[in-house]
């Protein structure tokens, strides 16, 4: 069987063939692929990204359990959604952790890197907790003219003092969730996805980095 960079190019390959989604077209090119031999909980745990003790903790399962039952089910095959809710219907898993386990099984089956969704493009978050209301950190993010170093995000829809969503440059989905922590303590989680390829997630990932540490300095100076 072909290494990961050469499977990327065949699966190219055929979606320029046969019009299918990436899934799909990696789907159909896996399906006379070996079953993988199993590795040690360890190994699963660094695949998925997270660790045994604590999918175990929250969902009942170690890694190398959850793969026995999504394997079952003929989860290989199956799109996002699809896993998504025989992890959540079948089995009882809040929705946090639907999606790290979901996520966990598609990196240990090789149907995603990490940092990569399954239509191959890739996604970054950061996030940052700040010793401010959530009022005020909703404000300064607002203000991004002060922060976003000469660049502009373009606003889609926002819910106040919740969630943003918005637009780069290159018209990839840039999402703000924000949440209190306390009564003067608040959370901004960004995620930016749709990137297209691993040095682009890994330099936007730098660039949320800087912006954050500089609403920070913002509010530092406003208080």
């Amino acid at each position: 069987m072909p290494k990961q960079k050469d499977l990327k190019r065949l699966v190219r390959a055929r979606q320029g063939k046969t019009g299918e989604s990436y899934t799909a077209a990696r789907a159909r090119l896996l399906e006379k692929r070996p079953a993988p031999k199993e590795a040690a909980h360890e190994d699963l745990a660094a695949l998925a990204g997270s660790s045994d003790a604590a999918v175990a903790q929250k969902t009942g399962r170690t890694w190398k359990e959850w793969v026995r039952v999504l394997d079952r089910a003929g989860a290989a095959k199956l799109e996002h959604a699809a896993i998504a809710r025989i992890v959540r219907e079948e089995h009882g898993v809040p929705a946090w952790w639907t999606q790290a386990v979901t996520v966990g099984y598609e990196r240990i089956r090789g149907l995603r890197e990490r940092g990569q969704g399954r239509d191959g493009a890739y996604e970054v978050g950061k996030s940052k907790t700040y010793p401010v209301p959530l009022a005020e950190l909703w404000t300064a993010f607002v203000r991004c003219d002060r922060w976003l170093d000469g660049n502009k995000l373009r606003m889609s829809t926002a819910t106040k003092h919740k969630v943003m969503r918005m637009r780069w440059t290159d018209d990839t989905p840039v999402e703000a969730t924000f949440l209190a922590k306390g009564p003067s303590k608040s959370q901004v989680h960004l995620q930016h996805r749709k990137l297209a390829s691993r040095a682009e997630a890994e330099r936007m990932r730098a660039f949320w980095g800087a912006c954050l540490a500089r609403i920070g300095a913002l509010l530092s100076d406003e208080g």
